[in-house]
């Protein structure tokens, strides 16, 4: 029993995985705008950050166009010039964006360009763990330390970590537009609501939930597990497309089997084979999870924004952590 599920994980890891991962649809065909300021922001919660407290003094630009996996995603020549007209640039930072550094020595020379990393301040967390477990007190690394280490780049998924982030994007946008700062104050003020209650909400509600465990395919929920007392254990790495070993896989089947976990986690445009695969050998079912990279075209359409994923999220778990 146990070489026939071995020879049954070990055929899912030879599939090639799809990996058709959206960043943002909107603002991809965004030009920049005279008499506003001009925002680039890298990937979609940033573009999110900077509308919210942006509003009608602000024209964000979102780099990564849908259906593009951002981990991947690398700068046109076009990007470069349009960003070098702009007045500030988000990017996460943390290592998410690996191509910020030769991207931004590309700058025009002349550029008044204004970079801020949106994961300043933020306490981050060290790379996968050897077992694939997160256990809600992940070792820390203040982001002011030297950044030779491998972090956890997926910040933002945490509620805790986007209000720092949040702060960070208005004290971005009143430094290169002071004239504007109250506006800027005003809009934050009201994301800042928001953002608590449903910060709130995790919380409580987290908290109250009489499991702990989550399976994911993807390894970006570790600081929503620190931050929520959960215990992540990932099928895949912190890119959405790294493969697990066999033997991987059949210790997580173990772990979930021995834990009585009910759901595996997966995302909705990252092939989901391994994770059916896992919850077929494990008798479990399978859940959606999504880690905020970007909005589909689906998803744009009916008006999602990070607020109603996260309600989403939160709705999951609970369903899972019964």
């Amino acid at each position: 029993m146990r070489f026939q599920r071995y020879g049954t994980m070990a055929a899912v890891m030879l599939m090639i995985m799809t990996t058709v991962l959206a960043g943002c649809g909107s603002g991809q065909e965004s030009k920049l705008a005279e008499g506003k300021t001009n925002v680039v922001t890298s990937f979609y919660p940033l573009y999110f950050l900077a509308q919210q407290i942006g509003g009608e003094q602000a024209n964000v630009i979102n780099l990564i166009p849908a259906g593009v996996e951002p981990h991947d995603w690398s700068p046109k020549s076009q990007d470069l010039d349009t960003t070098s007209n702009a007045q500030l640039f988000l990017y996460n930072g943390a290592g998410f964006e690996g191509w910020t550094d030769d991207f931004l020595q590309g700058l025009r020379k002349d550029s008044k360009l204004v970079t801020r990393e949106a994961s300043d301040g933020i306490k981050l967390i060290e790379g996968d763990s050897e077992d694939g477990h997160d256990h809600g007190h992940e070792e820390e690394a203040n982001h002011e330390e030297e950044e030779s280490g491998h972090h956890d780049p997926h910040t933002w998924v945490s509620p805790k970590s986007m209000k720092i982030m949040a702060a960070n994007v208005l004290d971005s946008l009143s430094f290169v537009d002071p004239d504007h700062k109250a506006d800027y104050e005003a809009n934050y003020k009201q994301l800042e609501t928001k953002l608590n209650a449903l910060d709130d909400e995790y919380t409580a509600k987290l908290g109250a939930a009489p499991k702990k465990d989550i399976v994911v395919s993807h390894h970006a929920f570790s600081y929503l597990a620190r931050d929520y007392g959960l215990n992540q254990v990932s099928i895949m790495g912190l890119s959405p497309d790294a493969e697990p070993k066999a033997q991987d896989l059949l210790n997580i089947s173990k772990f979930v089997k021995e834990n009585g976990v009910k759901y595996i986690f997966f995302e909705e445009l990252v092939s989901d084979e391994l994770a059916r695969t896992l919850a077929r050998e494990a008798d479990a079912e399978t859940l959606v999870l999504n880690p905020l990279e970007g909005l589909t075209p689906d998803q744009e359409k009916n008006g999602d924004d990070y607020f109603s994923l996260m309600t989403a999220n939160l709705q999951n778990l609970l369903q899972a952590l019964q």
